[in-house]
């Protein structure tokens, strides 16, 4: 079984990535996974390939320069799968998933493709009921609205669903109209992350959906790509997965409101150029301007929410510094005007946010004087 160290692929600030050949499968499938410090749970996420019912895939996990034992697990594990097993490197930490899955991608050799992470699990039918559906339907997604949860240790298994809205009882697939998706997008959203995504491979490489270079929400990005090129795009009523809540999947090593305002801000600041690209290749959105605004305005909306939802105490020129120091490379000429502009929005927020504190308090008050006058009312009686 072959090892491979290839460049990081996939930079929308850098060298474009070579394009994956449209070619004759191996497998049905391709199972993709980057690897980053997980010796702790990749060995689980491996064994719940191992005791898949359905056998014809290859797994393919992309280590991003671990510092851990990692790697060597994984190369333990290859004999165990007979051939389907192929672990390749980066030649320098990416910090983020896109450079990895883009990578797997590259090399994989099934007709679909599903990307899971490497400290959760799947269900030992998982594989089979994605295929299923993805053949029997012929989709070009597969959308699982449902997950298994769990903490850290494993415990506390639970159903959920990180879908808004009405999930769906059968396989129904979204409606053809743009129009119609869009719409339904701003009403109750989509969950970007991979796993809940089963899709076939040449349908990412003949329209050119790959992960783009931004962290975090680049799964969102290449969610919003597959919902809007796909002409079939069908939701399922299953669960497939487990998640594991550990410390990587919740985006925790930005710990001051400072790296918070910059977590987020970079897929505004940088990755909303790349989502009016994708849409710009989109006859609809070039035809109808003001869904392709609808669009951009609920991203941009969704990315500042989570950027300033933690920056109440810090004054609005430490907004300003913050965005500054962190974009003002990349930003050229504007690196003026966009952390001044992001500031000014961060105010009218703020704004937003005292304005609803202070009418939650107002009513609050209102309710209990109201419930003391309806005590003393009661006590004359």
């Amino acid at each position: 079984m072959a090892e491979y160290s290839l460049e990081i692929l996939s930079s929308s600030h850098g060298t474009p990535a070579p394009k994956p050949a449209s070619r004759p499968a191996n497998f049905a499938v391709s199972v993709i996974i980057p690897l980053y410090n997980a010796e702790q749970f990749i060995g689980e996420c491996l064994d719940s390939l191992l005791a898949q019912t359905f056998t014809n895939f290859e797994v393919i996990v992309v280590d991003d320069c671990s510092t851990d034992n990692s790697p060597a697990i994984v190369e333990s594990y290859i004999p165990k799968f007979g051939g389907r097993l192929t672990l390749l490197h980066t030649q320098k930490n990416s910090g983020g998933g896109s450079a990895p899955r883009n990578k797997g991608l590259y090399f994989s050799r099934g007709d679909y493709v599903f990307f899971a992470d490497s400290d959760d699990s799947l269900t030992k039918n998982a594989l089979a009921d994605m295929y299923t559906l993805a053949k029997d339907f012929d989709a070009e997604v597969v959308y699982v609205e449902k997950n298994f949860e769990a903490e850290a240790d494993g415990a506390n298994i639970r159903l959920v669903t990180h879908q808004r809205g009405t999930l769906v009882e059968r396989p129904t697939f979204e409606p053809e109209d743009l129009r119609k998706r869009v719409e339904d997008l701003l009403q109750r959203d989509i969950w970007g992350t991979p796993w809940t995504k089963f899709v076939r491979r040449n349908f990412l490489i003949e329209n050119d959906i790959t992960f783009p270079d931004v962290f975090p929400c680049e799964d969102y990005y290449w969610t919003l790509n597959l919902l809007f090129t796909a002409k079939k795009f069908l939701r399922a009523p299953i669960a497939t997965y487990f998640w594991r809540k550990t410390e990587s999947s919740s985006i925790r090593g930005k710990d001051t409101p400072q790296q918070k305002i910059n977590l987020w801000l970079q897929p505004a600041v940088l990755g909303l150029k790349g989502l009016d690209n994708m849409l710009e290749r989109i006859a609809f959105f070039r035809d109808n301007p003001a869904y392709r605004h609808a669009v951009i305005d609920f991203v941009l909306k969704k990315m500042f929410s989570m950027s300033f939802r933690d920056t109440m105490d810090i004054p609005q020129f430490g907004v300003y510094r913050a965005i500054k120091k962190e974009f003002c490379a990349e930003l050229g000429d504007q690196d003026v005007l966009v952390p001044a502009l992001c500031t000014a929005l961060n105010t009218q927020q703020k704004i937003i946010v005292m304005n609803q504190r202070n009418y939650n308090k107002f009513i609050t008050k209102a309710r209990r004087r109201i419930a003391e006058l309806q005590r003393e009312i009661k006590s004359l009686s």
